[in-house]
């Protein structure tokens, strides 16, 4: 469909191949019509993700006759002028582009092909506005195609901004995780998250794992956690250098490092091959966010487990998850932990107490106020 050049609107799981799907019609166009400036255009919300399409990029373009730029920020911003002056298609992340829209150093009038990869992680992100921007500066008539996990209203409103008459393609069941996933609970207190960890860790069936936290110095502790008990890890989230998160990622992929302790910001697009397992060290907020966390492992039909520690305090998120994935998840014991009980309460308990709120205009002080975690 992409090859007649209709709109598109593209929903299929994790770990499918959408990246292959847009980039192959992609590079045929741009081959054809060599040496007419930046025709194409690829967005995405991660500089992790627009690293790997142009890596993927590389592997199916290798005789150099079609040339890319990868505008994230965190990079040179004289070496992607450099890159700009030569390029026939761009990989961009918002902002950046946005920046070198201001600076005058990229024009978009010639684009004739845009992808919006990753579309409802570009709206979580906050990235309507930049978006809007950037498609203002291009002309019709354009083909537009939009790849996204899931298809939630707030997508289909900017494919109905931004497409016309566009062909949907669904493919297998969306937003669900591989059937090849193991997928277990391991029941703890919160006090024991850490040394259950390191205890997961000296299985040797652990080859690599990915861990993911709830917040960015919650991963910094983790990291540091399994750096004291002999486990090769390194961190990757939003507060890290842009060198930081690329020697994290490349470190791990060649094995450097045993385990990748990541935020959210890992847990969407990015393909690292022969991940054995995932391990959420913190329950994610959303279903749909467990989902793509779990999709690292178990990439391209092969076998993966995921393992989630639950606190009684999660128990609630916990049913919420088992109910959107339609069954109880498997209850692991791991010997020298006593595992609490994650029973939901009582139906019948009685009414939590009225909390006495301070009149409309007066903020409750902040020693009070609960702080998460």
């Amino acid at each position: 469909m992409a090859l007649t050049g209709r709109d598109l609107v593209a929903t299929a799981g994790t770990g499918s191949g959408k990246t292959a799907a847009f980039l192959l019609p992609m590079l045929n166009r741009l081959r054809a019509q060599r040496g007419a400036g930046v025709t194409a255009l690829i967005l995405a919300p991660t500089r992790e993700l627009a690293a790997q399409i142009g890596h993927e990029a590389d592997l199916l373009s290798r005789d150099g006759r079609v040339r890319k730029a990868v505008i994230v920020g965190g990079e040179s911003m004289h070496r992607q002028i450099a890159d700009l002056r030569t390029a026939d298609y761009l990989i961009a992340c918002p902002g950046r582009l946005i920046d070198h829209l201001e600076r005058g150093t990229v024009r978009l009038e010639r684009i004739a092909m845009v992808v919006i990869d990753e579309a409802d992680r570009m709206l979580d992100m906050g990235f309507l506005p930049q978006l809007r921007r950037i498609m203002r500066e291009l002309k019709a008539p354009r083909q537009t195609l939009m790849f996204s996990a899931t298809m939630d209203p707030e997508v289909e409103q900017i494919a109905r901004e931004f497409l016309r008459d566009p062909v949907r393609v669904n493919i297998g069941k969306i937003a669900a995780p591989p059937a090849t996933i193991r997928h277990a609970v391991c029941p703890v207190e919160i006090a024991d998250k850490g040394p259950l960890l390191l205890e997961l860790m000296k299985r040797p069936e652990v080859e690599s794992a990915i861990v993911f936290t709830r917040t960015r110095s919650r991963a910094d502790r983790v990291t540091r956690m399994l750096g004291r008990g002999g486990v090769a890890a390194a961190a990757i989230h939003g507060d890290r250098s842009q060198k930081q998160r690329s020697a994290a990622l490349s470190g791990f992929r060649r094995g450097a490092y045993r385990v990748l302790v990541a935020t959210d910001i890992a847990a969407r697009g990015l393909d690292i091959p022969d991940v054995s397992h995932v391990i959420n060290f913190d329950l994610p907020d959303a279903s749909d966010t467990y989902i793509h966390r779990i999709g690292r492992t178990a990439r391209m039909g092969k076998s993966g487990e995921a393992l989630t520690l639950v606190t009684p305090e999660e128990r609630n998120a916990l049913g919420d998850l088992e109910k959107r994935l339609g069954r109880r998840l498997e209850r692991t014991v791991v010997a020298g932990f006593e595992p609490p009980a994650l029973q939901p309460p009582p139906a019948d308990r009685p009414p939590a107490p009225a909390i006495n709120r301070p009149a409309s205009g007066h903020r409750q002080p902040r020693r009070n106020r609960f702080r998460a975690r």
